[in-house]
């Protein structure tokens, strides 16, 4: 069977959001080309390293003799986005495992993204896949995305300040740790 390839070179828009609340949210790479919408579920782990890991690719670029691909070192503003996922948002697959990647001839980010497998075996070989998302993403949209992330990721349940455990909405039993 042949793999399905949502792919996105140059779209309009690609985030990190989140659908509920803190404590129980879902989070949710979503990708936009015009009217064409895909949303894909991952961890907040998963997120989070995403946006470090793509923030540390375009530092590497940065240290290249000259900056030959001018890569931004702070998000530009006019690509910030902070408005909401796009809705409704329906979840084509729940991401197992992703890849980042660099093509200096479009010079681009590039992220593929697979599905968690039935057997949750490692994914050995992406022709195997039935499914995958593919995006590549110019270096402004890739600070900018990387930003948001981290500022999605973040915006979750507030630390108790005591033991550091998240708080609940409905309350918080301190575990203070054992001297």
């Amino acid at each position: 069977m042949p793999t399905i390839v949502h792919e996105f070179d140059w779209p309009d828009r690609v985030v990190v959001g989140t659908v509920g609340l803190p404590g129980s949210r879902t989070f949710y790479l979503q990708v936009r080309s015009g009217t064409r919408i895909v949303s894909i579920a991952l961890e907040k782990q998963q997120s989070a390293l995403l946006g470090e890991k793509i923030d540390e690719i375009l530092d590497q670029l940065i240290t290249f003799e000259g900056n030959p691909f001018s890569i931004p070192t702070t998000t530009p503003i006019e690509l910030v986005d902070n408005d909401p996922l796009e809705q409704p948002v329906a979840e084509e697959f729940r991401i197992g495992a992703m890849s980042l990647g660099w093509d200096p001839s479009t010079v681009q980010v590039v992220i593929e993204a697979y599905p968690i497998t039935d057997d949750d075996e490692e994914l050995l070989d992406p022709a195997d896949v039935a499914e995958m998302l593919l995006v590549r993403i110019p270096v402004g949209t890739a600070r900018a995305f990387a930003k948001r992330t981290r500022e999605v990721v973040g915006a979750g349940r507030p630390m108790c300040s005591l033991c550091g455990y998240p708080v609940d909405a409905d309350g918080h039993t301190c575990t203070l740790p054992e001297a």
